[in-house]
């Protein structure tokens, strides 16, 4: 049975939380917030008038946002009636176990607990509370800012229970965020190490002379930036190698790419690893013909080229 989420708790009211904030009022829930910063009244009302014209243009009804919108005067007044928690506070796993063993014990024991951490798995801050409590702990990772970028990374700990976790999924899905879970935990999950990763190439770049920060971001903006804004890299390389997908792709040009930048920590696929890539490509993408996906493909892309164009014309 699907949970039914009314009331959500949002402790920390960052960038990140006030986020949070507007997207879970917007959706009809009642939002109790809770930050000991001073100017908390404030930082909310700026927020919620910032993003509700964003909010607008996704479709959402924000008649009335601030009124489903309540301060809290602290955590256990924020939790005490919540069915789901939205954590955002600092990136350190002592502060995280401190205030879960707080939210365990003040929230009601239907609450889902999630959290917002970047980079801290949930098992680093959850070793010293109760398996029932345990249980309902993961992460809960968006992206900056969440109202409008959809990702969620769902990440369970090593004792979150998997009714736990089709609730974030349920939950998640009903905010018209696109959750999903990843099956091991990682620092920094997948968003942040694919980012990083490109970030310390492109610093490389720079840092080389080979094409200066203007120009390199001309290159993403203009290329792999449109590329990923309609596919993702696997999915870009099946449809790279034809009609032959992605095993023509690693056929043709795998070993000349596995030898540009070696380096980064990257080690070469053998043979074995490299078939259980491929298979595992052909499985997610073999359903649908080449033509069907890169019909897809382009329509998307002309979309997001037709955006840019709009937007481009706004500025100017």
């Amino acid at each position: 049975m699907t949970r039914a989420f009314r009331t959500a708790a949002v402790i920390g009211a960052g960038t990140i939380g006030l986020s949070w904030t507007a997207l879970f009022a917007a959706h009809g829930l009642t939002v109790r917030v809770s930050d000991p910063r001073e100017d908390l009244a404030e930082a909310v009302t700026e927020a919620l008038e910032q993003y509700a014209p964003h909010l607008a243009a996704r479709g959402l009804d924000v008649t009335g946002l601030a009124d489903r919108v309540h301060l809290a005067a602290d955590v256990t007044d924020a939790v005490r009636d919540a069915d789901v928690v939205q954590e955002n506070g600092p990136e350190r796993a002592g502060f995280k176990k401190d205030l879960f063993a707080t939210l365990a014990r003040e929230a009601p024991a239907h609450a889902l607990l999630l959290s917002s951490s970047s980079a801290i798995p949930s098992t680093a801050f959850t070793g010293e509370l109760a398996d029932e409590d345990a249980a309902r702990v993961l992460i809960g990772h968006p992206f900056n800012p969440p109202h409008l970028v959809p990702l969620v990374e769902v990440v369970p700990g090593e004792r979150t229970g998997e009714e736990a976790v089709q609730a974030a999924l349920d939950f998640y899905t009903s905010v018209g965020r696109t959750p999903v879970v990843e099956r091991k935990e990682i620092p920094g999950f997948v968003g942040n190490r694919l980012q990083n990763a490109l970030s310390r190439e492109a610093v490389y770049l720079v840092d080389q002379g080979v094409v200066t920060p203007e120009d390199l971001d001309k290159v993403m903006t203009n290329s792999l930036g449109l590329r990923w804004a309609t596919v993702g890299p696997f999915l870009g390389s099946h449809l790279g190698g034809g009609p032959g997908g992605y095993r023509h792709l690693v056929a043709h040009i795998g070993a000349s790419m596995q030898q540009t930048g070696a380096g980064g920590g990257t080690r070469p696929l053998d043979e074995e690893r490299q078939e259980r890539l491929i298979e595992a490509v052909e499985k997610a993408y073999g359903s649908s013909t080449y033509s069907e996906l890169t019909e897809t493909r382009d329509r998307r892309q002309l979309a997001v080229l037709a955006a840019l164009d709009s937007t481009e014309k706004e500025e100017n």
